[in-house]
């Protein structure tokens, strides 16, 4: 589990900080402290990774189930709109994690985005290019 908390990272005079959605890890890792002003927008990021990760299990299996029952020369718009649906929720978890907890490192020095981060922002891009590129897609 320590490999998922690496959206934020930092040093401390006990070793590396990093912090993800769920848990604060340093040489352990506890449940990550959220004061009661920012414990809303930390669950709405919760709920909207999670809700993306649905989304594109969803998407994947309407490619499937479409490869093999759409006729040809149909395009794949059911795919290509859940896939948008995916691609809005990581919009909305990744922009709100950035508005809210870029900063929230206070007590670590140096500190920067960790790679969940990073693939958060990537697979926004991904998710968006596969949807467009599903609504575009015609079976041949």
């Amino acid at each position: 589990s320590i490999l998922f908390q690496v959206w934020m990272v930092g040093s401390s005079k006990v070793g590396k900080i990093s912090t993800g959605l769920w848990l604060l890890c340093n040489k352990t890792c506890t449940q990550l402290p959220v004061s009661s002003r920012d414990e809303a927008s930390l669950k709405a990021v919760q709920a909207f990774m999670i809700l993306s990760i649905i989304f594109s299990v969803v998407a994947l299996a309407l490619f499937i189930i479409q490869l093999f029952t759409l006729e040809k020369g149909k395009r794949f718009y059911m795919t290509g709109a859940v896939m948008l649906v995916c691609w809005m929720c990581i919009l909305i978890a990744v922009s709100i994690y950035t508005a809210c907890f870029t900063g929230m490192m206070v007590n670590a020095t140096n500190p920067h985005h960790g790679y969940c981060f990073i693939l958060a922002w990537i697979c926004f891009c991904f998710s968006f290019i596969i949807g467009i590129l599903y609504l575009v897609l015609r079976k041949k």
